[in-house]
């Protein structure tokens, strides 16, 4: 089973056990893989879906600041159920160590030396730790090993 096969079931179940909140949040997720089906004219593969999820987790995370930011605690609960619903559905996160790991990798790779070559760095490493780590989390690490 695909991972929008094992999504449009877990929309199914959720309607079963009346979960509203887990239902509508995982519907948002299935229209926007429907969008991008239409506007580009494909068939989503998995890496397609992650991708997907991953902006939405995103677009999640930026509200819930906003809405933290404004003191609407309503909303703000609202953003963090519909990310914690997402998340499942992404691969694991590696921790700061196994991430200051892969970079190193990287750095020695490239062989940059200096903060002049984090463009290098940072290509390759988006690349290789695509859906692993976070394109924020991979530059703050970069800039703390080329400093």
């Amino acid at each position: 089973m695909n991972l929008r096969e094992t999504i449009n079931q877990d929309v199914k179940d959720a309607m079963k056990s009346k979960d509203t909140k887990k239902r509508d949040a995982l519907r948002l997720l299935t229209s926007a893989f429907k969008q991008i089906e239409v506007d580009e004219r494909k068939d989503l593969s998995d890496d397609d879906i992650i991708k997907i999820i991953q902006t939405q987790v995103k677009r999640r995370n930026d509200a819930a600041t906003q809405y933290k930011n404004a003191g609407r605690d309503d909303l703000l609960q609202i953003e963090l159920d519909e990310i914690a619903f997402y998340e499942p559905y992404l691969p694991a996160q590696l921790s700061d160590e196994k991430l200051t790991e892969a970079i190193k990798e990287v750095i020695a790779k490239v062989g940059a030396t200096t903060i002049k070559d984090m463009g290098k760095v940072m290509g390759m490493a988006s690349k290789e730790l695509a859906g692993k780590a976070d394109g924020k989390r991979i530059n703050e690490c970069v800039k703390s090993l080329l400093t």
